[in-house]
């Protein structure tokens, strides 16, 4: 890519990544048809289509002309699915554990290989296993397969030791079907948690407080399958809104949820950014090198920790110093050493990153390392003089549906290209 164009234009985000693959997780809760639209197209829907076909639904994915690479998906679950999901696919994608709930839950027994995923620091299933546990299921961990049994669930009470989004999630979907009523404390808040607890209220499950620290889940012997709508992608849209910031642009953001990026938006306006809410999304333009700004990463309603990346290449390119705090995930800065190869003038101290602005980046080629340092990496391209070349793109792809197309709609200079050998 080319440095020194300003992103301008309209950029439209589909359902969330992180939502759209727990929704089809969550579809094998019914026998039947289950259809879920505004899913992104991206490798991550790709594996989780196969997870479940190897369970034994029939899966099918269909582009929406002008979605800005969404589309529909429609999940056909049998009366009896599989209850073993392949290492092959699970170590591909983290979000994969989530079917460990469903299928406990539905069909009493799972076999689930240990995932692998983004490589940004432990991720540990110690919630999922003991709030499943307290909710009566054995589990044993053998040959790289968490193995989980139970006749049926039993309502309990659990709480988390950290408001785990993954650990909610897979807590909420298994007690839908228990007997009798469960309540998770400390549980996660983000929009996606609202998301899953909406569209299994849809099917027939009874939720309260989804969006706030204490779920309490009232168990029904079965529910049924429905069609819906997955939740915008906040962190597509953070990633646009910064993109614009950072390039001098104008960017109107259509679907853009402003709630959901209430501390990001707050962080662009302190960086003298014109963030304007519209009926159908956010408008961000900025005239003028921005002002550096703090960020510190908390779970919501915090600054995201998926959108760090993107503040750190933000506070590489503004004026002053910048000092940008992880609390989420330990291994985030790994993608630090690359945005210095570009000129950066990044410190790393255990959690917290020092990064003093430059007015502009030198290009070289760098390594993305996951699926949000690639996206800080481009957009940091996109400030660099001359040809900046992100390697391992494949990481980009599993969160940014149609990135390289929406990227030239908005004027950037940028080709994806095939490397030799």
């Amino acid at each position: 890519m080319a440095g020194g164009t300003a992103l301008t234009g309209r950029v439209r985000v589909t359902g969330a990544k992180n939502s759209t693959l727990k929704l089809m997780a969550a579809a094998l809760l019914a026998t039947g048809r289950t259809v879920i639209d505004e899913v992104p197209d991206i490798l991550d829907v790709s594996i989780m289509s196969e997870v479940l076909r190897r369970l034994g639904c029939q899966v099918s994915y269909e582009r929406t002309p002008g979605s800005g690479g969404g589309g529909r998906v429609t999940i056909d679950v049998p009366e009896n699915p599989k209850t073993e999901t392949d290492y092959d696919l699970v170590r591909r994608m983290r979000a994969s554990i989530s079917v460990l709930g469903p299928l406990v839950a539905r069909c009493g027994s799972a076999r689930v290989a240990l995932p692998g995923g983004d490589a940004i620091g432990s991720r540990g299933l110690d919630m999922h296993i003991s709030g499943l546990e307290r909710l009566g299921a054995t589990i044993v961990s053998e040959h790289g397969f968490l193995v989980a049994t139970a006749p049926r669930l039993t309502g309990t009470s659990i709480w988390l030791d950290f408001p785990s989004v993954g650990a909610t999630e897979n807590l909420v979907m298994a007690a839908v079907l228990a007997s009798g009523t469960t309540v998770i404390d400390n549980a996660a808040r983000e929009p996606e948690i609202v998301d899953i607890c909406t569209m299994l209220t849809a099917m027939g499950a009874t939720i309260e407080g989804a969006g706030t620290s204490t779920i309490t889940v009232e168990g029904v012997d079965s529910l049924s399958p429905v069609t819906y709508t997955a939740v915008p992608d906040r962190i597509v849209a953070g990633t646009w809104a910064i993109g614009a910031v950072m390039t001098r642009g104008d960017v109107v953001v259509e679907r853009a949820v402003a709630d959901h990026l209430s501390v990001a938006l707050d962080k662009l306006t302190d960086a003298g950014a014109l963030v304007e809410v519209l009926p159908d999304g956010i408008r961000v333009a900025m005239d003028g090198r921005p002002r550096g700004v703090d960020v510190v990463t908390l779970p919501f309603p915090g600054f995201p920790t998926d959108l760090q990346p993107m503040a750190v290449a933000l506070a590489a390119v503004s004026t002053g110093t910048a000092l940008i705090t992880e609390n989420v995930f330990e291994g985030r800065f790994m993608f630090a050493n690359e945005l210095v190869r570009l000129g950066a003038d990044v410190r790393i101290d255990g959690h917290h990153a020092v990064v003093r602005g430059r007015e502009r980046l030198s290009s070289a080629p760098v390594v993305a390392t996951d699926i949000r340092a690639g996206a800080g990496l481009v957009l940091a391209g996109l400030v660099s003089d001359g040809i900046t070349e992100v390697q391992e793109v494949h990481h980009v792809d599993r969160g940014y549906p149609d990135f390289v197309e929406q990227l030239r709609g908005l004027g950037a200079d940028v080709k994806r290209t095939q490397r030799p050998g």
